[in-house]
Order: structure tokens, then C-alpha cells, then sequence
């Protein structure tokens, strides 16, 4: 257990510093462009996600995200105190994974965003972006094509950077809002389009 637990806060860690050292990169690079900052935070996102699942998945499964540890709790049965433990070493290594990419930039460790993050479109945002993420996860893996999961994961981190008024976020691990509908609706879309499961 405990080398798994490793596994997905080192993971969770390294995804972060990939989102917000992108994110940091990009506004250096191309300060004058929005457009072109989101394209670059993006495909430094999706590509570090298909990295690390591919890196970690095999110790761990690759969660890096609580919502997808809830989902396994009810479709899979995962054990709740596993959970548990992957919940807290994910939020713990997102924290820690934010601090290193701000030490990266030589900018304060720790520094609380100003940017308000409430409204109905945001939220909204969130619900998309986070039942869509679980809906790709878990239908892949029923489908019996789980080898295909970190790219279609990445694909769909990408994409939601583009397509979602939060830049996709779907992760309580560093952003709470409303991930938790989110994983319901996820959860009763895959019980009934995969109501059994494929071994890959």
C-alpha cells in the first residue's frame, strides 16, 4: 500500500508542476497572447498526463485525481481506506507539486490566487469537464481497451482546456467546486451505457 501511495503522490505532484510550470512558462513566453498561452499550458498538461499514467499505472493505477479514486469506491469497489489513503497523498502531492513549480520560476512558494472562480459558467465547466474525464476513464476501461486510456485521457485534458470556461480543472485535488456532481453524473452515465465490465 504504502508504494502506492507513493506512486500517486509523486504522480499527482509531477502533473501539477507540468500545470502550473506550463501555465508560469507560457505567460513568460508569449506574454502578449492568451491564445497561445492556453495552447502551450495545454499540450504541456496532456502530454505530461500521458507520461506520467503511462509511467505510474502499473504501481498504482495512475488516479492523480480524487474524483477518479471516488469513482473506482463505487463501480469497482475499491477499498475505502485505500481510498482514502489516495485521496490524501494526492492532495497532499498537488500541494507540493505547486510549491516546486513556483520555486522552479524563482517566484514565492506559496501564493494564493486572486482570480475569483465563482460563477455558473465555472461551475458548470467543472460538472462537463469532470464527467466527461471519468465517462472517457472508466468507458474505455469497460470497453476492454484500457491500454488506451493515458492518450485518451491527455486527449481529453487537452481538449478541455479549449472547450470549458474553467480551462478544465476536474480536479479536487487542487480545485473543489463541482467535481462531486460531476463524479454523479459520470457514475450513473457508465453504470447504464457499460453496465458490465470487459476485462482488457
Amino acid at each position: 500500500m504504502l508504494r502506492r501511495a507513493v506512486a500517486e503522490a509523486v504522480g499527482t505532484g509531477l502533473l501539477i508542476v507540468a500545470v502550473v510550470g506550463s501555465g508560469i512558462m507560457a505567460t513568460r513566453l508569449s506574454p502578449n497572447d492568451i491564445g497561445l498561452q492556453l495552447l502551450e499550458n495545454a499540450i504541456a498538461t496532456g502530454g505530461a498526463l500521458v507520461a506520467l499514467i503511462l509511467a505510474l499505472g502499473s504501481v498504482s493505477g495512475a488516479n492523480f485525481n480524487p474524483v477518479v479514486t471516488w469513482c473506482e469506491i463505487v463501480l469497482d469497489g475499491r477499498h475505502k481506506v485505500a481510498a482514502l489513503a489516495y485521496t490524501a497523498v494526492q492532495v497532499v502531492g498537488a500541494c507540493l507539486g505547486s510549491i516546486v513549480a513556483n520555486v522552479m520560476f524563482e517566484l514565492d512558494a506559496i501564493d494564493f490566487s486572486s482570480k475569483a472562480r465563482s460563477s455558473g459558467a465555472l461551475w458548470t465547466s467543472e460538472v462537463v469537464a469532470t464527467a466527461g474525464l471519468l465517462l472517457v476513464i472508466f468507458g474505455i476501461v469497460r470497453s476492454g481497451k484500457a491500454a488506451f486510456v493515458p492518450f485518451a485521457v491527455g486527449a481529453w485534458i487537452t481538449g478541455a482546456y479549449f472547450f470549458t470556461s474553467s480551462t478544465s480543472f476536474a480536479n479536487p485535488a487542487m480545485f473543489i467546486v463541482m467535481q462531486v456532481i460531476g463524479l454523479g453524473v459520470a457514475i450513473a452515465l457508465i453504470k447504464y451505457l457499460f453496465p458490465t465490465k470487459e476485462l482488457s
